[in-house]
């Protein structure tokens, strides 16, 4: 894979972005858990490009138990009709494979993704929720649907993708390529926030399994 060159003075809208959302059966199953649905959005200067979003139910092939924390509608009625990962991995490659991924606490999604398909090749993590805890400091609630409250962009991220809700992928990948941009707009000098500045805030390496991608200088 060519690798993105990281240019100091390259602004941070002109990077290739892509906001991507996993939900999972459950952290509880450690390396053995299933992504059963995902989501994904490319950022055109720094906008989420809603022509060019991708999402899609994933077969886990398998049962899941439902918990407190399962998305809403992912009955597994509704899974089994999904699509299996095989069939999904190659949109997910095509899409991601040299991109920085954008999330909220992205680094999860990172590790899921990396486990069940260890092919891809993603440049790095660009995580929402760090670049909060360093805008909003002294703010506890930092979760994703708190911050897009605060900013008041919930109702812009419905009307984005009509039908959608949150906690399922495609609404919380939209509402992290916003919180995005409204996150960099509170940093001093944001007009001039380059690549490399955005990822000395934000960036994280992908993944935790297998090999690992070179951190940029």
């Amino acid at each position: 894979m060519e690798e993105i060159p990281v240019i100091s003075s390259q602004p941070w809208t002109s990077a290739p972005l892509v906001a991507l959302d996993l939900e999972g059966s459950g952290s509880h199953e450690r390396d053995h858990q299933a992504i059963v649905e995902v989501a994904f959005i490319p950022l055109t200067q720094g906008r989420p490009n809603v022509q060019h979003a991708y999402e899609t139910i994933v077969n886990p092939g398998r049962p899941i138990a439902r918990r407190p924390w399962s998305s809403p509608g992912l009955t597994n009625d509704v899974l089994a009709c999904g699509a299996p990962l095989e069939a999904v991995r190659p949109h997910l490659a095509a899409h991601l494979d040299g991109k920085w991924i954008v999330g909220h606490n992205v680094g999860t999604d990172g590790r899921l993704l990396a486990l069940r398909c260890p092919e891809l090749r993603p440049a790095g993590l660009i995580d929402t929720l760090r670049l909060a805890r360093a805008v909003h400091a002294r703010t506890r609630q930092l979760t994703l649907t708190a911050l897009l409250a605060h900013y008041g962009l919930a109702d812009e991220v419905t009307a984005l993708v009509p039908g959608r809700q949150p906690h399922r992928a495609l609404w919380d990948a939209v509402g992290a390529a916003l919180l995005l941009g409204a996150l960099i707009r509170d940093l001093p000098d944001a007009g001039r926030l380059t690549v490399t500045g955005l990822w000395h805030l934000a960036g994280m390496p992908y993944g935790d399994v297998g090999e690992q991608l070179p951190l940029p200088l």
